[in-house]
């Protein structure tokens, strides 16, 4: 894309390869990575860059397949400038940048209960965007206000009503860029919270296949809802349940597999392109259906062009 473009102060690198970004080590080029030095930086580039420019703001990669052919336009990834984690109160800030697990770290040691987070990868500004929640408790539980920079470069702060929360999903533009959070938790014994956190991630290790390239959960639970963790948790509608019933445990293709751990982790087991992990999520998609009646909704962000060789 042979358009001049405003001069930051942060990092703008073109061509830059994005497999190295993402959790599941595949995808293609961006035209321009952009990482802003600061907000005063970003929305000065935002407002100065041409209008036809598409953007795209990526966290930490947790969530997410880049196709092989890369993504078109900018991306935009929220560096140490935006990671700072500040509580006054009951209220936590979190810039966007922060990660969940430090988000929820840095909470319980000043005595305050968002545990929820602690074993949800990423970081704070997907976090909002996608309404992460896990164990009955969501963001929309929590969120006082967000900050963000629009397309255009306007500062904005959102509350609950603008974003509008759904399972898995606000009602954000896709390319405004979240740059900080304000969270209300309750009060609690910073050890309890500790020793709560710890439980939780033993279940998940127990669970889910944490020591292997996945992206976490990849398709919404038709429930509506998370696994609270409870005993009295019903599975009947979940991902994986329904993934499972349809024989597909383990499935592969080429270098992706359905995880035999957990049927709803999709895995990069090594040397998966994009293609095929994202053929092996519409194969599930199709035999659930045929199996199930349900239509299974991707919950991992899948973006930009397809490689040379796809067919």
């Amino acid at each position: 894309m042979s358009i001049d473009l405003p001069t930051p102060r942060g990092s703008l690198i073109p061509d830059r390869t994005l497999d190295g970004l993402t959790w599941l080590r595949v995808g293609g080029p961006a035209d321009w990575l952009f990482q802003p030095a600061d907000e005063d930086d970003l929305a000065d580039f935002l407002a100065a860059l041409d209008p036809g420019v598409p953007v795209f703001p990526m966290g930490v990669g947790s969530n997410l397949i880049v196709r092989d052919g890369g993504i078109r336009g900018v991306v935009i990834r929220l560096g140490r400038a935006f990671n700072s984690v500040e509580i006054d109160g009951d209220t936590v800030t979190a810039g966007a940048a922060a990660l969940d697990a430090q988000v929820a770290r840095r909470a319980a040691e000043a005595g305050l209960d968002l545990t929820f987070l602690r074993t949800i990868p990423g970081s704070i500004g997907g976090a909002v965007r996608m309404n992460a929640g896990c164990y009955g408790s969501y963001v929309a539980d929590h969120l006082i206000d967000a900050q963000a920079v629009t397309r255009q470069g306007a500062r904005v702060t959102l509350t609950p009503a603008d974003l509008r929360f759904g399972y898995r999903e606000t009602h954000l533009p896709t390319d405004w860029v979240i740059t900080s959070a304000r969270l209300r938790a309750a009060p609690g014994d910073p050890d309890r919270l500790h020793a709560k956190m710890a439980d939780q991630l033993a279940r998940r290790d127990e669970s889910q296949p944490t020591r292997e390239r996945s992206a976490g959960s990849t398709f919404r639970n038709p429930a509506g809802f998370s696994s609270t963790g409870q005993a009295d948790d019903v599975h009947d509608l979940k991902a994986w349940s329904l993934i499972d019933r349809a024989g597909l445990r383990g499935h592969s293709w080429g270098g992706a597999q359905m995880s035999e751990k957990h049927p709803n982790f999709l895995l990069n087991t090594g040397g998966a392109t994009a293609a095929e992990l994202e053929a092996l999520g519409e194969l599930v998609r199709r035999r659930v259906l045929e199996e199930s009646g349900h239509d299974l909704q991707w919950e991992v962000i899948r973006i930009g062009d397809p490689g040379p060789d796809t067919d």
